[in-house]
């Protein structure tokens, strides 16, 4: 029994070391850093609680822990809601039709961010843009997408649905075709309309991949970097910036320090939120209909 025990700990120890070399050294690493003052060109300098007070106490990171907030609430409710109505209504339509319609929805995701940013930028452009052209053509007056604090944000959010949703639209779908006809068909027999059995049924045989969408949600949309980095640079001012977009500037002007608070910041407090939702998830989940 002990040598199996010895040849599965061979296996699985290429993993284990990769894993502490690249994950748990840089965790440790970051822990010691907000401690210290260090640039990467003077070594480090121990200042203690210093750091951590100077972070938290900056009116700038309370802007930017408020976008990060904002963007969370918007991008979690609308991929999860706007998935979950795609997906539903890709379900009902015929074979051939589905196939189209989840391929255009899906074709979004395997796209790299970089190029669609840039594509998405031109067309946020306030004077050259095509959303403002087609916004004209129906008496809307132009609208500042990039260049304002007020519709900044709300870009970042168009952008990230229409590149984004498609993932938990296929969760959805795919957590549908596992219900059985045969409910559907006792339901119609009983009397039920479309409403009622999408809410006796259909809702509580998906809410395992509702959880699971809810949880990739959380983790991903916590650590918002990629749309308003490309799109606005987290401008204007601090409009866009996000705590993951932050801690790439403190990082990119030399700020180890400041870089390692936030990142074990964020670190803790996705942590945190996923252990709320394991620990609440018996109260909705339903796994006995699966």
């Amino acid at each position: 029994m002990k040598k199996k025990n010895y040849c599965a700990y061979l296996f699985i120890a290429p993993a284990i070391i990769l894993y502490a070399i690249f994950f748990g050294f840089p965790i440790i690493v970051s822990i010691g850093l907000m401690f210290f003052d260090y640039d990467i060109i003077n070594l480090p300098i121990y200042v203690g609680l210093k750091n951590i007070k100077k972070v938290f106490t900056n009116t700038d990171i309370t802007s930017v822990l408020v976008n990060s907030g904002k963007l969370l609430i918007i991008l979690v409710i609308s991929h999860v809601v706007i998935g979950l109505v795609l997906a539903v209504f890709v379900n009902s339509l015929g074979k051939k039709l589905s196939t189209v319609m989840r391929t255009i929805i899906y074709i979004p995701t395997v796209l790299t961010t970089a190029s669609v940013g840039v594509a998405w930028k031109f067309m946020f452009n306030t004077d050259l843009g095509a959303i403002n052209y087609l916004l004209g053509q129906i008496g809307i007056n132009k609208v500042p997408w990039l260049t304002s604090s007020k519709w900044a944000l709300w870009a970042v959010v168009i952008f990230s649905i229409w590149k984004f949703v498609g993932t938990p639209f296929i969760y959805y779908y795919l957590g549908l075709q596992n219900i059985p006809e045969g409910l559907y068909e006792a339901a119609r027999i009983d009397g039920a309309n479309k409403f009622e059995i999408f809410r006796k049924i259909t809702l509580p045989m998906i809410t395992p991949t509702i959880f699971m969408v809810l949880i990739l949600s959380f983790i991903s949309y916590l650590q918002c970097f990629d749309e308003p980095y490309i799109l606005t640079s987290g401008g204007p001012g601090l409009s866009t910036t996000t705590v993951t977009l932050q801690i790439y500037k403190y990082f990119n002007s030399g700020n180890m320090s400041y870089a390692s608070i936030l990142s074990i910041f964020m670190f803790f407090i996705i942590i945190g939120i996923t252990a709320i939702q394991f620990a609440l998830q018996n109260k909705w989940v339903n796994y006995d209909l699966e």
